[in-house]
């Protein structure tokens, strides 16, 4: 028993416990950083858990997010509750006043167009006024083709056919079958 007492490594305190005294006996006056305070622990308890910069970035977060440090330029500080919080980049926040807001609220007003009022008298007509020649507006409507009855359009046919040039791509052109004849 007595040679397992002695090759027992010697217990570490808890993490929050070695990183608050780390930071108190580093007293930077911004605060210290990670790796200062790891080096400090490593530094002070020699021998530590393969797993050492997890735990201590994980115990660094939670106690950041308890409020037992405060996190401030990439530095960890004790939090001193005299101390005025302390605000990031940008302008500040405006100071909220919940009283004068509730008396000036009114009611929502649901999303999208509001319905037409049924009881509403229908709008005039507005007559319109006739301007310029009388023509239409814009270009003229395409024309529909005959069908047949028109006798101009059966001789443009004809021309078109009778000089063997249409409109468009001319078809392929598929060469002559040929039969073969067998002899018996």
């Amino acid at each position: 028993m007595a040679a397992e007492e002695v090759n027992k490594p010697p217990t570490l305190p808890p993490y929050p416990q070695m990183i608050l005294s780390a930071i108190e006996a580093l007293n930077e006056t911004n605060g210290s950083n990670k790796t200062s305070i790891s080096k400090y622990i490593e530094s002070k308890y020699g021998q530590l858990p393969p797993g050492h910069t997890t735990l201590l970035a994980h115990h660094l977060n939670r106690m950041k997010e308890t409020g037992e440090l405060v996190f401030w330029k990439n530095n960890y500080l004790k939090h001193d509750p005299n101390a005025p919080p302390r605000r990031g980049r940008g302008r500040p926040p405006k100071p909220k006043n919940l009283l004068a807001q509730a008396k000036f609220l009114a009611p929502a007003r649901p999303r999208g167009r509001p319905p037409k009022d049924p009881n509403a008298p229908p709008k005039p007509v507005k007559p319109k006024v006739a301007t310029g020649s009388g023509k239409p507006r814009g270009r003229p409507r395409k024309m529909a083709k005959p069908s047949g009855g028109i006798s101009g359009s059966t001789t443009t046919t004809v021309t078109a056919k009778a000089t063997g040039r249409g409109r468009g791509r001319p078809p392929k052109v598929k060469p002559p079958l040929t039969e073969v004849s067998v002899q018996l």
